[in-house]
């Protein structure tokens, strides 16, 4: 049975969503108290969070991008605060997805599914593998191995969350060709992924910090003005 953390200052929603998890088959944990979330987080016993942003002691951002290198598991920020700015910074922080309040339970419970099923699925591509990797993909001093799910920097691991290294793997499985931004948010992200192609504009730019020199000025992931984004492979 999967196991999702709720951190929620409000009693009343976090209870609301508590009921309707359980109502569909998940067990869940409540924590109120910003202070204790992260050492309650990294213990490794939950499958998804779900992570308010204005919370007593220590903020959703703080957390998520103190949590986010250390855990794998979907962040699904939910809070009142709706304005781009906020969704977008949750989302570079490293969230997965951005619930408004107020918002339908059925709803959430319908993403942290989803969720969960995608993480499920790109887990599994990630069981261990020979070390002989046939596909691996060289990019400038990059080394990308498909099927380890791994990418090294001048022989040196950098992790990446999964979609970032799906992003990251199909653009350099098709160098030097353009892809809009909408037409990576349905490759990666799907159809049934409740976001916007700006969450594309987010990881790119997450990618560009861990792969380029300078990444206010890239030049592995170009950015082509009013076209889309496109990988130079040398």
């Amino acid at each position: 049975m999967k196991r999702i953390l709720i951190v929620e200052d409000d009693q009343d929603i976090a209870v609301l969503e508590k009921d309707y998890l359980e109502a569909s088959g998940y067990t869940a944990d409540i924590v109120s108290d910003g202070a204790i979330v992260v050492s309650t987080i990294l213990r490794g016993e939950y499958d998804l969070i779900l992570l308010d942003l204005m919370l007593p002691n220590y903020s959703g951002y703080d957390i998520c991008r103190e949590i986010r290198g250390k855990i794998d598991v979907p962040i699904l920020m939910v809070t009142a605060r709706t304005e781009s700015a906020d969704k977008i910074k949750g989302l570079g922080l490293g969230a997965d997805d951005y619930i408004a309040k107020p918002f339908d339970p059925a709803e959430l419970v319908a993403r942290v599914k989803s969720h969960l099923k995608r993480y499920q699925r790109l887990t599994n591509k990630q069981k261990p593998q020979p070390k002989d990797d046939d596909d691996t993909i060289y990019v400038s001093d990059l080394k990308i191995l498909p099927r380890s799910w791994k990418v090294f920097r001048n022989h040196k691991e950098i992790r990446f969350p999964n979609r970032e290294f799906e992003l990251l793997l199909f653009l350099a499985s098709h160098p030097n060709v353009v892809f809009s931004k909408e037409e990576l948010f349905e490759k990666i992200w799907g159809y049934d992924y409740t976001g916007d192609s700006a969450t594309v504009t987010v990881h790119i730019g997450r990618i560009r910090e861990k792969i380029e020199e300078n990444p206010a000025r890239p030049r592995i992931i170009e950015t082509v003005w009013g076209a889309g984004y496109r990988l130079n492979p040398s």
